[in-house]
């Protein structure tokens, strides 16, 4: 099968790489002409995991028309951000049911739209939109150590055909119908993980992190629940799997950028500049207020992210202030 996968930054590209191990063609959708040309002439992406040699069953492509032609899926990759202009750009060029696999985390600016509405609201079909989820560092899947990740879509066909299409045997696939969840999961756990590499980067120890870790699962699970998915998706891969992943792991870009950067007095800016990559925790700490107005969940550990990378806020006065939080019943709200 040939398959379009759109975005080629670190994730695309080791998911592209996964499925040209598995067999298929892959045509790979870059911004910039100079990643297609390392892709196709060098076997490599100069911009991300440029170690890697990648399979020649990839070529890359700047153009939609050229991308699609053919294609018997759709896997997107892109900054959440830019998903909107994505599903534009690639609506009018879609024919049939084609099934769309959506691995971008995050909740639209503005209106509060998880990925996979922001695309089912373009291209107006429920069936055919998936997400994608999981504790999987492009590092490691890329070269093919084990793995494991969470397939969800509310058409149960949809989601063992993306399932069957990414399995091998060190990348297992499971399925989920609760995409609303699995991309709550994604969202969330990126802003816990600038916090607890806040909390390292102040010189807190591993006490701190799992607090923050767990109190985020509390803080995920609330919201979870408030929009409709299901408290269990929480503790599993999307979840507690991927939350552990992100917070802890030496890849994590948001982790990094909390320890390295904002714990230094380091702005957004200077991480982007340095890594050229977006740090999805620092949007959803963010857009992730649009949900906590409309349901009236709770969300301390997010508001103050959010206090510290886009308001100013001190970060060890913050973390005193949650310290000081009135006392409740650990699951409350859930």
């Amino acid at each position: 099968m040939m398959v379009a996968v759109i975005g080629a930054g670190s994730w695309g590209t080791a998911l592209s790489e996964v499925l040209a191990s598995n067999g298929h063609d892959v045509r790979l959708w870059a911004r910039k002409p100079e990643v297609v040309a390392g892709v196709n002439e060098q076997h490599r992406n100069p911009r991300y995991l440029v170690d890697v040699t990648l399979s020649e069953r990839i070529v890359a492509t700047t153009s939609f028309d050229e991308l699609l032609e053919g294609a018997g899926a759709i896997v997107v990759v892109t900054p959440s951000h830019l998903l909107r202009s994505i599903a534009e750009t690639i609506a009018p060029r879609l024919g049939g049911d084609l099934p769309v696999l959506i691995c971008s985390k995050g909740v639209e600016e503005g209106t509060g739209m998880l990925p996979v509405e922001v695309f089912r609201s373009v291209l107006g079909s429920a069936t055919r939109t998936a997400v994608l989820s999981g504790p999987n560092h492009a590092e490691e899947v890329v070269r093919a150590q084990p793995s494991a990740t969470v397939i969800a879509c509310d058409d149960e066909p949809t989601a063992v055909f993306f399932r069957d299409l990414l399995a091998s045997e060190t990348f297992r696939t499971y399925t989920s119908d609760d995409p609303v969840g699995v991309e709550l999961c994604a969202a969330f756990k990126n802003v816990i993980a600038i916090a607890v590499g806040v909390s390292y980067g102040l010189g807190f120890g591993d006490n701190t992190a799992s607090l923050l870790i767990t109190r985020g699962l509390a803080e995920m699970s609330r919201m979870t629940v408030a929009c409709g998915g299901q408290a269990l998706t929480c503790m599993g891969l999307a979840g507690a799997g991927d939350m552990v992943a992100t917070c802890m792991s030496r890849h994590s870009r948001n982790r990094r950028f909390g320890q390295d950067f904002v714990a230094l007095g380091k702005s957004l800016d200077d991480f982007e500049r340095e890594f050229h990559m977006v740090v999805e925790g620092a949007l959803a700490c963010k857009t992730l207020a649009c949900l906590a107005d409309r349901t009236g969940v709770e969300l301390p550990l997010t508001d103050t992210v959010r206090s510290i990378v886009w308001e100013g806020a001190d970060a060890r006065e913050a973390a005193k202030a949650l310290a000081y939080r009135p006392l409740k019943s650990e699951f409350y709200g859930i």
